[in-house]
């Protein structure tokens, strides 16, 4: 790029490292840990790429490492200044940097357009430039008719516009933008209406061409033949053409030098397509419209891209209303909704079903919505029985272009529930390596039949899965299709199952079934890539449980539903926890599976009893407690009746509480499980504390803290500590208990442990309290305050009065 662009690239990393520094300086593996919880992956190699200025970031990339320093600066106290985590100071940054970087490559690009102006054609003969003698300027308005009732877009209308106001590239170099998007997306309608816009920005002519470059019915139409439209347009005689492509593009750049023409090439297949039609002008500007990518031009012209999104629930009802009038939507707003959900954010679908309204105005609504719910999804509903209006034939046109192995995976991408797809799960749905699914995702992204929205995780919208499911079940056997699902399964429960190992090491293992040939499961390295895995995935892991239990896979379903539970429990996630139980309850039900029952039944109850649903949890314990004693599981039994003494203490019944806890402990030892035995020890000692024996509550947990060292169990040795602080405080050793508060917390972070942290944080503010140090106390009351209300946990009310409370005179 030039050494001006490497040093423009240098100096934005720099910026990056300072943001991380002055965040608290985290190691990349924790940024990662924290981008992963907040949903916005990165991944470390990424990280070590961009801040060593090895490559171009884009724009997704500093938004999410902005909001990952900034997050691990607020979980660690740290006041950032305002004007640096300011998203416009690092988006202006941003492009100053990629301005830098193009005008570096530009320097190339105008020394090729120098030599192919002189350049002599195959003839021999030198092109004819334009002047006296020459071809006779002309006006030309090939725009064609903008969209009547266009609707919203006002994010992409705006970056086109500022395409007007960014300075001039050096000589011989023309603003290009790349409009990009799947089919029926709207990117032709975006490109005409903001051409028709500005308009009079550009006195000199508008030209438009149809590439054709996904026509069902013709070729895509060649450089030459666009080129030579190009030049009629213009007014050249035909017998002033050259027969050459190389000559007639010199002879167009040459008509548009020094003249401001605005170029719009529609429905371009690839690069080379367009290269030929790029005019060299820097008073004119282009716009190309694609279903796929087209990083040739990005790359070697400079290319702005563009990609087009789909519409969002209130743009949908606007088309509708500007389509059909806004009584009409107005009286039916459920139904609207219903059609604006079904349409899934696709403009031709909603102008589909908008027409059919239209044309049958004694309609309603309500009826249409019915139709499109009727389908569940599939593209029945929005055919209007006209090749260039009909959603399946439009996408049939990218189809059609896919070579076989990307034509295959797209089929069996309508498997995959959502809502996006890792290159390991594609994989696994082809019965292929990792490395091989790279090509057809490149080219599934490429024609936008899927969009990887973050690096290496792929979307395919809705309607692109229903057309997928249509065409795998018309053309793969049902054996191929279930093949497919369960190699998919296979891949989530197997590295699930390795992920829940890493995150809590001492749970109890669970026999799995062998995954089927073919399938590509991951084994995370250590504990921050398999939390890294489960954040990333936890919505598809989720849609994957309900997918087995639908599909009679009633083992798959329990047991991925029992991997993800710890990490569904730390992160606070107990709607999902809940849901993710009942389903495998009901099928390990159905199957007979009574180990699978229990622990659903025990995983449950700890859902319900996060959410306070205490009589719900007593009854899935009893029930689990059952199972485990049919089932001569004594382990099991001890962990529900840990469980039940959890739920005793919340309902604030302490002796029953310790009763369960010993009882808990019998049943360990019975069975000579060790770390069962410990974490008994621990709630033992802290029954004690809320019985008012603190003497022997130090004992016990104690030995349960020892014996949890001895394990290396770090979840239930921060139990113990919190324990042990809890007994100081009562006992006013409050140096002892804030010294023990610090050990808990240090391992609850590290461990992902959020509610207890809250806890510990309010037990080290009531300690910080006790000793007069109210400063201190109203720290750590803030942060675990923090914690409770992104958990939205109903402590956050009690905690929030405590602060109140705790308020300095003024």
């Amino acid at each position: 790029m030039g050494e001006t662009g490497r040093d423009a690239l240098r100096a934005f990393a720099e910026e990056l490292r300072r943001l991380r520094q002055l965040a608290g300086g985290p190691s990349l593996n924790t940024l990662v840990a924290v981008a992963a919880r907040r949903g916005r992956p990165l991944a470390r190699s990424t990280l070590s790429d961009k801040l060593n200025a090895k490559s171009l970031p884009d724009r997704d990339f500093v938004a999410d490492y902005l909001g990952a320093c900034v997050a691990y600066a607020e979980q660690s106290g740290i006041r950032l200044p305002p004007g640096l985590t300011d998203p416009t100071r690092w988006e202006a940054a941003y492009w100053r940097m990629l301005g830098a970087a193009d005008a570096a490559r530009a320097d190339d690009r105008l020394a090729a357009a120098r030599a192919e102006r002189g350049r002599p054609d195959s003839a021999g003969s030198a092109a004819p430039a334009a002047g006296p003698g020459g071809p006779v300027p002309f006006v030309p308005r090939q725009l064609p008719a903008a969209v009547r009732h266009f609707t919203g877009r006002s994010a992409p209308l705006a970056a086109l516009t500022a395409l007007l106001t960014e300075p001039p590239g050096p000589p011989g170099t023309v603003p290009v933008s790349t409009i990009v998007g799947t089919a029926g997306v709207g990117k032709t309608a975006l490109a005409v209406y903001w051409a028709h816009q500005v308009a009079d920005r550009f006195p000199d002519g508008h030209l438009h061409v149809d590439l054709r470059g996904y026509d069902p019915e013709s070729p895509a139409l060649s450089p030459a033949e666009a080129v030579a439209g190009f030049l009629e347009a213009l007014a050249v005689p035909p017998e002033r053409i050259p027969a050459a492509l190389a000559a007639q593009a010199a002879l167009y750049r040459s008509l548009l030098a020094d003249r401001r023409m605005l170029v719009l090439l529609d429905n371009a297949h690839d690069a080379d397509q367009v290269r030929p039609l790029l005019p060299s002008s820097p008073g004119c500007l282009v716009l190309v419209t694609s279903r796929n990518h087209l990083p040739g031009l990005v790359t070697a012209e400079g290319a702005r891209p563009l990609r087009l999104g789909l519409l969002s629930p209130a743009e949908g009802r606007e088309l509708l209303s500007r389509r059909l009038g806004g009584d009409r939507v107005a009286a039916e707003p459920e139904a609207v909704d219903r059609i604006v959900a079904a349409a899934a954010g696709l403009p031709l679908a909603l102008a589909i079903v908008a027409a059919r309204a239209a044309t049958y105005p004694e309609f309603g609504l309500a009826r249409l919505a019915a139709e499109l719910t009727a389908t569940r999804g599939a593209l029945d509903a929005f055919s209007s029985g006209e090749a260039n209006a009909d959603v399946r034939a439009v996408l049939s046109w990218s189809y059609r272009g896919l070579e076989p192995g990307a034509a295959d995976l797209f089929r069996v991408l309508g498997t995959h529930p959502g809502p996006d797809v890792s290159v390991a799960a594609a994989a696994s749905l082809l019965a292929v390596s990792t490395a091989e699914v790279r090509r057809p995702l490149a080219v599934l992204t490429r024609a936008n039949l899927l969009t990887e929205h973050t690096p290496g995780r792929y979307v395919l919208h809705d309607l692109l899965r229903a057309y997928a499911v249509e065409l795998a079940t018309a053309t793969d056997s049902a054996r191929l299709r279930d093949a497919a699902l369960r190699r998919l399964l296979d891949h989530y429960l197997h590295t699930a199952y390795a992920a829940a190992l890493l995150l809590h090491k001492h749970r109890d293992d669970i026999a799995l079934p062998a995954a089927s040939p073919g399938t590509a499961a991951v084994v995370p390295a250590d504990r921050d890539e398999a939390w890294a895995w489960l954040a990333a995935e936890h919505r598809a892991l989720l849609a994957a449980i309900d997918l087995a239990a639908e599909h009679g896979l009633p083992t798959h379903a329990w047991q991925l539903a029992w991997s993800v539970n710890t990490y569904l429990d730390r992160v606070g996630a107990w709607q999902d926890q809940s849901h993710a139980q009942q389903v495998a309850l009901r099928a390990a039900t159905a199957a007979g599976d009574r180990d699978g029952q229990a622990r659903a039944h025990r995983n449950r109850a700890v859902a319900c009893l996060r959410l306070g649903g205490y009589d719900q949890a007593h009854d899935h314990l009893e029930r689990s407690l059952r199972l485990y004693a049919e089932l001569g599981d004594g382990v099991g039994g001890g962990r529900t009746e840990l469980n039940l003494g959890i739920l005793a203490e919340r309902q604030g019944d302490h002796r029953r509480a310790l009763d369960h806890a010993q009882r808990a402990h019998r049943l360990f030892a019975a069975a000579g499980h060790a770390q069962g035995q410990a974490n008994a020890l621990n709630n033992i000692g802290w029954y004690h504390i809320q019985l008012g024996d603190h003497a022997r509550a130090l004992d016990y947990c104690g030995r349960a803290l020892a014996q949890q060292q001895q394990t290396g169990n770090r979840y239930w040795e921060a139990h113990a500590w919190d324990s042990l602080g809890f007994a100081h405080h009562q006992l006013g050793r409050h140096r002892d208990a804030l010294d023990c508060y610090r050990h808990a917390l240090a391992l609850w972070q590290e461990t992902g442990e959020r509610y207890y942290e809250s806890v510990t944080l309010m037990h080290l503010g009531d300690s910080h309290r006790a000793a007069a140090d109210d400063a201190a106390a109203r720290v750590a009351w803030r942060q675990a305050l923090d914690v409770l209300d992104r958990l939205g946990h109903p402590d956050a009310a009690q905690l929030r009065q405590r602060l109140g409370e705790a308020q300095p005179a003024p």
